[in-house]
């Protein structure tokens, strides 16, 4: 168990300062830190998502009895994984600090403190970072001791949850680098409300379905007939996945209606909207929306 541990504590951020040096050392790229530190950010947790749903996909389909079967990539992968929630409260809040300084919100000879800037953070990604710290010292113990070794099935289901993290993140990127009016932004923008609203938001209720099904039971039956700490942790998983999907639609609905709004204002007003301090539409969010957006690993 602790080599498992140790070994996901030296691969995340490993492979966070690897991506890091190569972006800010490799011939022709050669990018800012500010820069080098965002990108590789999204690419870990991009690399993290594919592993755990890879991992989920192995585990689901190995499982023919949902309940008893056991699989040894289960419990491994939790042990591996959970170093990289930790790490990534970290990586967040080096993106957070390097986006204050790109953005503008720091003046050069008036730096933000860092004490300053980490109670931003806090506040403005609380959500995030106490889903975080949740997986790391609820999910962790419950999925590797308190199940028993019951389950698996679900706990590779839940893996597959992941499956969103990748266009999460290349949306977060092309946002970043105002590539908002692009055609890949719009792909990776339906693609990212897609796999969010069947990895995140459908999973909690296709599992019970799934139950329901082994057990022989009506749908609606199902919360009455499981313990009532499967319904609150359900409960509870499920709730920011539905309030992050609400703000994905939004911006959604924004990006396209902002873009069809755009290509109907004359020359002179479209100068005027693209010269002005808010820039165009990011995701659907406003300049002054996109600093109050929450990430989404």
């Amino acid at each position: 168990m602790l080599s498992i541990l140790a070994a996901g504590s030296i691969f995340f951020p490993g492979l966070f300062l690897l991506s890091k040096r190569c972006l800010k050392h490799f011939p022709g790229l050669k990018w800012s830190e500010g820069d080098a530190v965002i990108v590789s950010a999204r690419l870990v947790s991009s690399i993290q998502a594919i592993m755990a749903s890879s991992a989920g996909y192995i585990i689901a389909t190995s499982c023919n009895d949902i309940i008893e079967d056991q699989h040894w990539l289960t419990s491994t992968y939790i042990l591996f994984a959970v170093p990289y929630f930790v790490y990534d409260i970290y990586a967040m809040f080096m993106c957070y600090w390097y986006k204050l300084q790109v953005k503008g919100h720091e003046d050069e000879h008036d730096p933000k403190p860092l004490g300053a800037a980490l109670t931003s953070y806090l506040r403005r990604e609380f959500l995030m970072v106490l889903h975080h710290v949740v997986m790391v010292t609820v999910c962790f113990p419950v999925s590797v001791f308190w199940r028993q070794g019951k389950g698996d099935y679900f706990q590779g289901v839940m893996f597959l949850a992941e499956l969103s993290t990748p266009s999460v993140c290349l949306g977060k990127i092309l946002i970043q680098y105002k590539q908002q009016h692009t055609l890949l932004h719009k792909v990776n923008g339906g693609l990212m409300l897609i796999t969010f609203f069947i990895c995140r938001v459908l999973l909690f209720p296709y599992l019970y379905y799934a139950y329901g099904r082994y057990a022989s039971i009506p749908f609606y039956m199902v919360p009455f007939s499981v313990p009532w700490q499967c319904n609150l942790g359900a409960a509870l998983l499920m709730a920011p996945q539905v309030y992050w999907f609400s703000l994905i639609c939004r911006g959604a609905f924004r990006l396209f209606t902002g873009s069809s709004r755009s290509r109907r204002l004359p020359p002179v007003a479209k100068a005027d909207v693209d010269g002005s301090a808010l820039s165009p539409p990011a995701n659907g969010y406003s300049a002054r929306e996109r600093e109050q957006e929450t990430d989404t690993h």
